[in-house]
């Protein structure tokens, strides 16, 4: 199991174990993840969590929940600021899917790779993307779910995490890279000024991202899982890293981070809000902390004007 898999897990287990989501419902989401009940009996022991192979397979009978999601619209599609387009590119054989927003009327601009959570691109991360293109950059954002046809084709939001946290992370980062170089090549974009933002899931692939990709000059990962240290001496972008005070388990790395960045010299910058936890900015979602995600915003849109100023 990979560090990116075992991430997805235990994000799990604490939304079981603060209540925010029944144990049907995490058992059922640990069948779906292990395939079935046998093996969700191995993977629950390694959470620490007891249960019977017949209690997983009742709960993973029980299907999906039917949950309407909040519309996650700040900026609209058809803001008339901003255009928007579904795109893909081509990793080898494999077609990436992603959503492009740009300004309008604006013949080149800075440009920043959105890496969603680990539920897929989702309509938040559609409207991050535009908040972005608004705000005078060509955001592209990757939908990581793309080996398995996009986030679109899947009805249950556990298909999706699992298929995330099943992925290799080099795999997860070869979709990344080839993003980077598909925005990197269009003509609206200043090839030397890219960034990249990412949420969760998101935010840990993001540090692993700079660890690989020196194209990129400007990171800003909120709440995200370390990388492996040692790669930490690659980063050559500077980095903003946002995490929530009570996200406890994310928040443990950050004296390791912070002192591997240190040492490797990286410019950094580390902000923790009080009162907010883990997805605090994601304002569909339960964790939602509206004056932590605002402020967050506003520091972000500030770090990425510093370093990547227009051309």
């Amino acid at each position: 199991m990979t560090d990116l898999a075992r991430y997805v897990l235990e994000e799990w287990a604490e939304e079981f174990q603060q209540g925010r989501v029944t144990r049907r419902e995490f058992l059922r989401r640990i069948a779906v993840f292990s395939g079935g009940a046998a093996a969700g009996l191995t993977v629950l022991g390694s959470l620490g969590i007891a249960a019977s192979a017949d209690e997983i397979a009742e709960a993973a009978a029980a299907g999906a929940p039917l949950r309407a999601q909040a519309s996650g619209v700040t900026v609209r599609p058809d803001d008339p600021a901003i255009t928007v387009q579904a795109v893909s590119f081509a990793l080898d054989t494999l077609p990436v899917l992603g959503y492009l927003a740009q300004p309008a009327n604006k013949p080149e601009a800075p440009g920043v790779l959105v890496v969603h959570e680990n539920r897929g691109l989702l309509e938040h991360h559609k409207d991050v993307t535009r908040r972005l293109a608004k705000a005078g950059y060509v955001a592209l954002a990757v939908d990581l779910a793309s080996p398995g046809g996009g986030t679109e084709k899947f009805t249950d939001p556990a298909a999706v995490t699992a298929l995330l946290g099943q992925t290799p992370p080099e795999q997860l980062l070869a979709m990344l890279n080839a993003g980077v170089r598909h925005l990197k090549g269009l003509p609206t974009v200043t090839p030397d000024r890219l960034g990249t933002i990412g949420f969760c899931f998101g935010g840990g692939l993001v540090w692993r991202l700079i660890t690989q990709n020196a194209d990129l000059r400007a990171a800003v990962p909120f709440y995200g899982p370390n990388p492996p240290l040692a790669d930490v001496l690659k980063i050559r972008a500077a980095v903003l890293a946002i995490y929530g005070a009570l996200d406890q388990r994310i928040d443990a790395g950050i004296p390791a981070m912070r002192d591997a960045l240190q040492k490797a010299g990286v410019v950094h910058e580390f902000v923790v809000y009080a009162g907010a936890n883990h997805a605090f900015f994601n304002d569909t979602g339960a964790n939602y902390k509206e004056d932590a995600a605002k402020d967050a915003w506003i520091r972000a849109l500030g770090w990425f004007a510093k370093w990547l100023p227009a051309a």
